[in-house]
């Protein structure tokens, strides 16, 4: 059993000195966790486009690996992406800590509604309900991580999620950079949702390589090389450090509930459930 989960982004495949290796079989489908530890804590990590890069974001099994870590008992997420920027101010190899989400479509990859809420009159299912996307606590655990490690990150920003696999168009960056999205990759969006619904919070850190599309001239490829062994070095070690410096307080849902939809709506109006906290409004 685990009490952290990691999933990472491309270039980081295996985490330093990771132990055995647990097949977990969900009602999604298999995922695969590697268990190590940080700390005091049991780590169980999922590099999210599988060992030799086989998934591009379009069929990234998700739900399993969300499902898979809260199983074998996963109380929080820390998660890491590579990212191109939107922002123009965004300062490539500087990594951004999120505190926000934009990803209007809330779709999984193959298209259906991103949600574990998948049978009618499931006493489960309900609507998330978050006063951020992003835990606050693993937030700022991860800046206080960065300090000791000697990294400049930057704290806050509008994560982006677009579906790809392909990248985003000139006018599609304009829609993003509208919305003041800081930047954008293609492999986040639906973890957040699905770790709120399953009440994990969940931390973000992304690592910018490039700009996109009309945010400024592309990079040379040899940059972009550079940048994407630099952003897996960086990230490994930062994801760590925040994953051993964790108190039993960080592993605590307290941004969001699920509200429960028990026989109507009628059944609603005292509120969410007793059983749950709720900090800021919704």
């Amino acid at each position: 059993m685990i009490d952290v989960g990691i999933i990472t982004g491309s270039g980081i495949y295996r985490l330093p000195e990771e132990g055995g290796l647990r097949r977990v079989e969900t009602r999604f489908g298999e995922a695969r966790v590697a268990v190590t530890k940080a700390g005091p804590w049991r780590v169980g990590s999922i590099p999210r486009h599988g060992e030799g890069h086989d998934h591009l974001p379009h069929t990234i099994p998700h739900r399993a690996n969300l499902t898979a870590l809260k199983q074998l008992g996963a109380r929080a997420v820390l998660a890491t992406t590579t990212v191109g920027a939107i922002d123009p101010d965004v300062r490539l190899g500087r990594p951004i800590l999120f505190d926000d989400l934009f990803f209007p479509g809330n779709h999984l990859p193959n298209g259906g509604a991103c949600t574990l809420f998948t049978e009618p009159g499931d006493p489960e299912r309900g609507h998330l309900i978050q006063s951020e996307p992003f835990s606050p606590r693993l937030r700022r655990r991860a800046e206080l991580a960065a300090g000791t490690l000697g990294l400049e990150v930057t704290v806050g920003g509008v994560y982006g999620h677009t579906n790809g696999p392909r990248f985003e168009t000139r006018a599609e960056v304009r829609w993003l950079r509208a919305a003041g999205v800081a930047a954008v990759s293609q492999t986040c969006g639906p973890e957040a949702v699905l770790a709120g619904e399953l009440g994990l919070p969940y931390g973000l850190v992304g690592f910018p390589v490039n700009h996109a599309a009309g945010v400024s001239e592309p990079e040379p490829k040899e940059a972009l090389e550079r940048l994407l062994g630099l952003s897996a070095e960086v990230l490994s070690r930062l994801v760590l450090r925040t994953a051993a410096t964790l108190k039993e307080a960080d592993l605590t849902y307290d941004h969001g509930y699920v509200h429960r939809v028990e026989g109507g709506v009628a059944d609603n109006k005292a509120g969410p459930p007793s059983d749950v906290t709720v900090r800021g409004s919704p």
